[in-house]
């Protein structure tokens, strides 16, 4: 019996230790005599028949939830099965689908949105178009036979495109209903377009939630997330909130840069000061980070580049980078990891509590769970139909696994199924939270897909923030 390499420590003050199973998920605060008795076990210095019933009785307790295993086969052997399981769970049909690329916004770190004429060029889903994606699903529904379809719009602004949002949830509602499936529909925008009418027609179809994007407080987010002619959209998103909040439950989503940053704490206050507070379901936020298409000047703002471009400049497809991740749990799991990837470590802690003290929920980074691109029923479905295994590779012609018309595009398919970056992390402990990291991420910033995109110091970092509250948590229960 040795200590699992999924097992971690965090040592505490007051004579305690936090252990957390990153692939069983089971925690326990144990006192440093437990810690090395499990090092005296695992170094062989020690024999069963040596120990009392007691130490027995300890390591009886660790085994079954995880923290000790017979040995690294034993190790390996579960995540392997853990990683299968995760891939081939048939409870859920997930599609996200892209309703439109074309975007009111002007934000300064998007080369997508209303710059120039790329909203001219920017593909939208037509409402024939919408109702081939409604057959397509329907197809999948009988195929996979789930309990809930957890459908996600975005784009580009989703609500740009009404009529291909109403097609899709009311055709699909009449689908699940008669099979006896559970709808929940998520909403990623950007709020401009939100409104009591919109949410009302929705939520009799299984609105889950709506995630909004906030870029610090109004000055800041004005200055990032302008409209073309640079007028401001903070106060009529905040009011667009307000209108809404008792309807549906709302996520705020936001991106920082290094000026940017130190804004955020004042939009939480500006938040928490709202009568719809409550109604905020999660707040999350991380960094504007992308690839560079060529070295930038130093006195040349960082453009997040979202989407191929032509000779011109012009767009030729692509979902917006800025705002990934629902922010909600389906079926009481835990939300998209990109709801809490690639955040800069320092401004993590810092945010998160920031976020706490103001009494929002927030993703804690370690609680994640593998991406949705691990997933075998999972989906995105670009504005023409075009089938990608996230969201992050839409528009990238050479990255379509299919088309919902047309037979899967076998080499592309067949590379996603073999993703497993996973397997080149060697014995890193966070393995089965992160399963090597973001593959976009991978795909753009090394050029390898199937490289590791490693942020371990922030899942480290994560873990002693989280166990620095539960060691709280368990001390205000015992006063």
């Amino acid at each position: 019996m040795q200590r699992s390499r999924f097992t971690v420590a965090v040592p505490l003050e007051g004579d305690a230790v936090f252990l957390m199973n990153t692939l069983t998920d089971a925690e326990a605060l144990v006192s440093p005599d437990v810690v090395a008795l499990v090092d005296r076990v695992t170094s062989g210095s020690v024999e069963a028949d040596q120990l009392r019933a007691e130490e027995r009785d300890a390591l009886a307790a660790l085994e079954a939830h995880g923290f000790l295993t017979p040995g690294t086969e034993a190790d390996a052997a579960r995540l392997e099965a853990h990683f299968a399981a995760f891939r081939d769970d048939s409870t859920e049909l997930r599609v996200t689908v892209l309703t439109t690329l074309q975007c009111n916004f002007a934000c300064d770190y998007c080369i997508q949105g209303d710059h120039g004429d790329h909203n001219a060029h920017a593909a939208r889903m037509s409402v024939e178009t919408a109702a081939r994606v409604a057959d397509w699903i329907e197809r999948r529904l009988d195929a996979v036979s789930p309990e809930r379809l957890v459908v996600t719009f975005f784009g580009g602004e989703p609500l740009l495109n009404l009529p291909a949002v109403y097609t899709l949830a009311e055709r699909l509602w009449t689908a699940t209903r008669a099979r006896g499936v559970t709808q929940l529909l998520n909403i990623i925008t950007n709020g401009l377009l939100l409104s009591p009418e919109v949410v009302d027609r929705l939520a009799p179809l299984g609105l889950n939630g709506v995630k909004v994007t906030l870029d610090g407080d109004r000055a800041t987010h004005d200055r990032m997330r302008p409209l073309r002619g640079r007028q401001g959209t903070f106060d009529r998103i905040i009011r667009n909130i307000a209108a809404v909040a008792d309807r549906c439950r709302i996520t705020i989503g936001g991106n920082f840069d290094a000026e940017s940053a130190a804004s955020f704490p004042a939009l939480l206050d500006f938040l928490a000061a709202q009568d719809f507070a409550p109604s905020i379901a999660k707040v999350s936020f991380k960094p504007v980070i992308g690839r560079q298409t060529a070295p930038a000047a130093p006195a040349t703002p960082r453009r997040l580049t979202l989407t191929p471009v032509d000779a011109d400049g012009r767009p030729i497809g692509g979902a917006c980078a800025t705002a990934s991740g629902p922010g909600f749990a389906a079926g009481g799991r835990s939300p998209s990891p990109c709801d809490s990837c690639h955040f800069v470590d320092e401004a993590l802690d810092g945010l998160r509590r920031d976020i706490k003290r103001r009494g929002f929920p927030t993703p804690d980074g370690l609680h994640m769970g593998p991406c949705e691109i691990h997933k075998r029923h999972a989906y995105t479905i670009g504005p023409t139909g075009d089938l990608y295994a996230c969201p992050g590779f839409a528009g990238e012609a050479a990255m379509t696994t299919g088309h919902i018309a047309r037979e899967a595009a076998a080499a592309t398919a067949a590379a996603f199924e073999r993703l497993e970056a996973w397997k080149r992390c060697g014995d890193c402990s966070f393995v089965p939270v992160c399963a090597g990291g973001c593959t976009v991420a991978a795909h753009h910033e090394l050029g390898d897909m199937h490289a590791p995109a490693c942020h371990k110091a922030s899942l480290e970092s994560a873990l002693v923030a989280h166990a620095l509250e539960v060691a709280a948590q368990q001390k205000g229960a015992a006063s």
